[in-house]
């Protein structure tokens, strides 16, 4: 992985250390939100999970973090398919709605394109406002819905997915 720490001045996202692994827990064990949405989240969320995500994961995932005392306020990550990068993301119930999402987002999007992305794409459930509203302030487009795309086992159905890009020379 090997990537430099990247900020704002207000947040920075980093790669995960094993040491975060307690803090990994606390943000997202029986959180609503994202038991919610993230049904790939294990939950319970506990230490076993966290470690196995940061030693295993398949993606390049950071943590995002408070630049003013260090505190790890959600994550972030990469999925590559050739040169589209997908970005996936979650942020701690009490960082929420304080533009955190979004300077994360822009550090990421900056990041893929930086590597060479010729497309960057992310995906919100249609009813998911907080996670779109975040994706369109960073200047992402709607390409469309993904009818269906994915069975969610804790939502009881079907989930409808809007499929955002934004490509070189849109951030």
């Amino acid at each position: 992985m090997g990537m430099e720490p990247r900020g704002d001045g207000v947040v920075e996202i980093r790669p995960w250390s094993e040491s975060d692994a307690g803090e990994l827990v606390v943000c997202l064990d029986g959180d609503v939100e994202i038991t919610r949405w993230l049904d790939r989240i294990p939950q319970p969320y506990r230490v076993t999970d966290a470690l196995a995500f940061i030693r295993g994961t398949a993606e390049s995932t950071f943590a995002i973090v408070d630049l003013s005392n260090g505190r790890v306020l959600g994550g972030i990550g990469l999925r590559w398919t050739e040169d589209v990068a997908e970005i996936g993301y979650w942020v701690r119930e009490d960082a929420r709605g304080r533009g955190v999402t979004t300077r994360a987002l822009v550090l990421a999007t900056g990041l893929a394109l930086e590597q060479g992305a010729a497309r960057v794409q992310l995906r919100a459930d249609i009813e998911n406002l907080a996670s779109r509203r975040v994706a369109e302030k960073v200047g992402f487009k709607p390409d469309g819905v993904l009818r269906s795309a994915h069975w969610n086992p804790r939502l009881g159905r079907r989930q409808d997915w809007v499929m955002y890009s934004l490509l070189p020379g849109e951030l």
